[in-house]
This record gives structure tokens, C-alpha cells and sequence, in this order.
């Protein structure tokens, strides 16, 4: 136990309480392809170990750190691809292609049925959080959605949990608990200070990344999450 209630619970979206099956990668050669980087090329496949290695990340940072070389032109195409990486996504969420990690849904009524307040965070933009939302029909489900755009920075620094925490009126880090399934997304609850920095085995990296990362759990899921926050309870 923590000693201190947990008042939130900020929780990832894509691999954490939404089920990814591949769509950020598909979504992601159909952007790259957009701006010249050819499927099976060189140049895509070290793309392809970047966007891996960095999920859980702001798209918009990613495209960014691949495309953009500090010129008009290089800013131009990260956000070209950006756009068209939330286009992709976009499709496929309203054509029926994404649905919750089992016990998602469960576990956010549950911890909001004990007065846990639960934001919703993601690395991708606006845009699609909200298409993902609706489509889950998760729109009055949760207290808050937060995207990089709503905070400043996205992961791995701790500005999406700490604007979560200032919007829902909770001052104290050892009350916010973090779940996610990749190290950006451990990072930055730890950052954050939270109490709970919950890695889990549902999405992009592996037990290994996660406990490197500083996770303070690694668990198999969302539905093990939403027990460990309710146990921890004083």
C-alpha cells in the first residue's frame, strides 16, 4: 500500500485499455509511403525499428524526428505524414477495426464506481482519440481525455498526467496511479511521481523494456491494473 488513496487513474489507450492488432504500424507505411519512404526499403525499415521503439510517443514527434531536418520543407512532410497517419488510423476505427482490451470497459466503471477518477491518454492527436472514443462508445465513460496537444509535450515527459491532475483537482503525485504498455508511457508516470506506474503485457514492449523503464508493477493486463489500484486503497 501507498499510504495514500489513489484519486486517478491516467491510463494509456492503444495496447493498454484499446486493442492495437497491428493498425499503428499499417497506419504508419501507409503515412510513410505518403512522403516518398518506400515499403522494404532501407530507409523504411529503420523507420519501422523507430516507430517500435517509440510507441506510446506523440505521432507528431515521431513523424517528426524521421522526416523533419530542421527545414520548412522537413517540417512540411512530418506533418503531412501526420496527417495521413490519422487518416489511416481514422479508417479503420470507423470501419469497426478497433475494439477494447478485454475487462477495459469494466475496469474504468469500476474504478470510477470507487471514486476514481480516470483520464484517457494517448500519443495520437485530438482527432483520433475522440474518433477511438466514439467508436467504443467510451464518450461518457471516463472523467478526461488528454492528448500531447492538451499538455504541451506527450510522453516520455509527465505533461499529459500532470495536466490530468491539475483538470481534476488532484495535488498530490502518491494519489495518481499510470498504466501503460510501453516504456514512454512508464516514463513518464514515473516523472510524474505517481504512486502506481503500471506496465502491462498487452501492447508494444515486453516485460524487460517495462521494469527497465522503472515500472513499479508489470502485470498481464488492464482488468490486473484495475485490481491492484482498488487493493491498494487504505
Amino acid at each position: 500500500m501507498t499510504g495514500v488513496a489513489i484519486r486517478l487513474a491516467c491510463l494509456d489507450m492503444a495496447g493498454t485499455t484499446v486493442a492495437d492488432d497491428g493498425i499503428v504500424e499499417a497506419a504508419f507505411t501507409a503515412a510513410i509511403g505518403g512522403v516518398g519512404v518506400k515499403l522494404g526499403s532501407a530507409r523504411y525499415d529503420r523507420a519501422l525499428v523507430y516507430v517500435r521503439a517509440t510507441m506510446g510517443r506523440s505521432k507528431r514527434e515521431v513523424f517528426g524526428a524521421l522526416l523533419g531536418d530542421g527545414t520548412p520543407a522537413g517540417e512540411d512532410r512530418a506533418d503531412a505524414a501526420t496527417a495521413a497517419f490519422e487518416r489511416a488510423y481514422d479508417q479503420v476505427v470507423r470501419a469497426g477495426g478497433v475494439t477494447e482490451i478485454p475487462g477495459a470497459g469494466r475496469v474504468l466503471a469500476q474504478l470510477r464506481g470507487a471514486g476514481v477518477k480516470v483520464a484517457l491518454t494517448t500519443g495520437f492527436g485530438r482527432r483520433t482519440q475522440f474518433t477511438i472514443l466514439d467508436a467504443l462508445g467510451w464518450d461518457d465513460a471516463v472523467d478526461l481525455a488528454v492528448c500531447p496537444a492538451d499538455a504541451g509535450r506527450g510522453r516520455p515527459w509527465p505533461d499529459m498526467i500532470q495536466h490530468a491532475a491539475r483538470r481534476l483537482g488532484v495535488d498530490d503525485p502518491q494519489a495518481v496511479a499510470v498504466a501503460g504498455d510501453t516504456g514512454s508511457d512508464v516514463r513518464a508516470g514515473v516523472r510524474a511521481g505517481a504512486a502506481i506506474v503500471a506496465g502491462v503485457l498487452t501492447g508494444a514492449h515486453d516485460g524487460d523494456a517495462l521494469t527497465a523503464a522503472g515500472a513499479t508493477h508489470v502485470v498481464p493486463s488492464i482488468v490486473d491494473v484495475g485490481r491492484l489500484i482498488l487493493s491498494d486503497q487504505p
